[in-house]
């Protein structure tokens, strides 16, 4: 018997990406993706320890396309949402339909379905030989959880684009099958996700560790356990709404629950708490020195490899994965990322921890980025930004000010980014997209800040602002760099009720979590993207003669997004639909933009 080794690991890893190739183009006019093999056929692959852990590694490879910040090529679910503008007007169907109101199932892309079941797929096929492949019984018992756990993972992104969707058990497909394309319940779906999660967690460390870093563990089954049951409790899915209130069956039950229970709060709550109590992840709270500057730790925490607070990372070896999409032009930014919104500018706190809109918050328009939150900076460049430059793409120049006042150059609004801003999320400080060096960075799936956010919500939705949920948020705000005050509270103001503590949570959520793919999700669960998305929007234009001179600050409009009911949920592919006279479209759409 063959036992895995990791030094076959990386032959065994381009082998089964040609399968893979050879394979994904099998049944383009099927329901489901198939994901067949090739002369290296199944046999092979399962018997062969190295084939077999490349089969698995291949299904992790697509864990992080929907956070994408250049999916649909064109700024992500960033630009399909009101966090940002579309970068590219026209380029992509997808994000700048989204922002116009005009997406149909004909021209929405369909890379949700289509990755989704293809790795499902996968997935079957490796449980399917589980208990015999050519590894230590433990490491069978492990690679057969991370499995059920990457299969739960993509069911969850299927039901945030969908709704319910057909749940396939551990059938695996052929060309001969007649496949059922019914679509499971809201309910059945998250049932089944979150049993999932919980039998993958019983045969998985906490987290792991040394050469298997970037795998599954318990905690992610439990974290990912902890945002379905969130979501399942957010007004869209848990019960009669707007939404779904002229709705029969089985299209009603497909896209939510049939009746309200405001104990999925609870289930939520305890969830998010189950995950913060393992004791194995923290919030990351290390500062760095780079180049010389002192950076905070909610910066720092974005392109450490390995770090206290990730709970679920796409991995990747050395890249300029998010300094290529976001950053400026001068800096070697291909202008495929989004275009932060004045809205989520104004939405960061002052350093105090008030809002800019409070009385006593000492915002002044004229100077609107003095004393501000920290997470601002280090999440938005705006004219006179201090970041890095290279002009022999090799060794940095730290803290040069970025010039985006009207007709500065290629980087001014107007002439690269249609709002005035550029993201800087998640960028490392000394390396630009220009730069030959990259980043050991991971893409954050799930943070632990977010299980703090998400306990804080279904907590006080379930029991009201509890001490455990100010203390969950000003565990955020003091990690964030927020002043803590005279009371401790890092402005946090005591009394709050019910309504009042989840505007700050939801806007907590929107600054903390920024350009995570939270935004556009979020606005969908709680009911108010009618508002959020069907709005004008706005960016800042700054004028001043030179560098050196005295700004002024002119806020204009940059787009009037459109918001339609339908589009709370994606639609499912036309191309899909066509398929099958089972397969229900989701309510409200044609394929045409009515």
């Amino acid at each position: 018997m063959k036992i895995y080794n990791h030094a076959k690991l990386f032959i065994g890893l381009l082998i089964i990406m040609v399968v893979l190739l050879a394979t994904s183009g099998c049944s383009k006019n099927k329901f489901l993706e198939e994901t067949t093999t090739t002369n290296l056929n199944e046999q092979t692959v399962f018997s062969d320890s190295a084939y077999a852990m490349a089969f698995l590694s291949n299904i992790y490879s697509d864990i992080g396309f929907s956070f994408s910040p250049t999916r649909f090529d064109n700024g992500g679910l960033d630009a399909a949402s009101s966090e940002a503008d579309v970068p590219k007007v026209g380029v992509s169907a997808t994000s700048a339909g989204f922002a116009t109101g005009s997406i149909t199932p004909a021209t929405v892309s369909g890379d949700a379905w289509s990755t989704c079941y293809k790795q499902i797929r996968a997935v079957n096929q490796y449980l399917k030989h589980a208990a015999t492949l050519p590894f230590e019984t433990y490491l069978q018992k492990r690679t057969a959880a991370e499995a059920r756990f990457l299969r739960a993972w993509y069911y969850f992104i299927l039901v945030k684009h969908y709704g319910g969707v057909p749940l396939v058990g551990d059938t695996i497909f052929n060309d001969q099958d007649k496949i059922a394309a019914s679509r499971n319940g809201f309910e059945e779906c998250i049932n089944y996700i979150v049993s999932e999660c919980d039998a993958a967690a019983k045969d998985l460390p906490v987290r792991q560790q040394g050469l298997e870093y970037g795998r599954a563990g318990s905690g992610a089954c439990l974290a990912l356990k902890a945002r379905a049951l969130l979501y399942a409790a957010s007004p869209f899915f848990n019960g009669p709404n707007q939404f779904n209130s002229g709705l029969s069956n089985p299209l009603r039950t497909i896209v939510g629950y049939a009746n309200a229970d405001d104990n999925r709060w609870k289930q939520a709550a305890d969830a998010a708490r189950m995950v913060i109590s393992l004791g194995a992840f923290e919030l990351y709270n290390t500062a760095s020195d780079v180049a010389g500057q002192n950076i905070p730790p909610f910066r720092d925490l974005f392109y450490r490899r390995v770090n206290s607070e990730y709970i679920l990372a796409r991995m990747r070896t050395g890249n300029r994965d998010f300094e290529s999409c976001w950053m400026p032009p001068s800096r070697g930014g291909d202008g495929n990322g989004a275009y932060p919104y004045q809205e989520l500018v104004d939405a960061f706190l002052m350093k105090d921890g008030q809002p800019i809109t409070a009385a006593t918050s000492g915002y002044n328009p004229n100077r609107p980025y003095d004393n501000r939150d920290p997470r601002l900076d280090h999440t938005i460049m705006h004219d006179s930004s201090l970041i890095v430059l290279y002009t022999d793409f090799i060794q940095p120049i730290m803290g040069q000010p970025l010039k985006l006042y009207f007709n500065a150059g290629a980087d001014a609004v107007f002439n690269r980014t249609t709002t005035g801003y550029y993201v800087n999320k998640m960028l490392k400080p000394d390396i630009a997209g220009n730069c030959i060096h990259g980043a050991e960075r991971c893409w954050p799936l799930i943070r632990l800040a977010e299980m703090y956010l998400n306990f804080a919500e279904a907590e006080n939705e379930f029991a009201g602002p509890t001490a455990e949920v100010y203390s969950a948020i000003t565990a955020i705000r003091k990690r964030a760099g927020i002043t803590a005050g005279t009371d401790n509270s890092y402005g946090l103001p005591a009394g709050l009720s019910k309504e009042e503590m989840r505007a700050v949570i939801r806007n907590e959520r929107r600054i903390e979590l920024a350009f995570e793919e939270h935004w556009f999700w979020d606005t969908r669960r709680w009911l108010i993207a009618e508002t959020t998305e069907n709005a004008t929007l706005h960016g800042m234009k700054v004028m001043r003669e030179n560098e050196t001179a005295t700004p002024a600050f002119e806020i204009f409009n940059v787009r009037k997004r459109n918001f339609r009911t339908a589009m709370y949920l994606f639609p499912i592919p036309q191309s899909e639909v066509a398929k099958s006279d089972q397969l229900l479209q989701n309510p409200y759409w044609s394929t045409t933009a009515q």
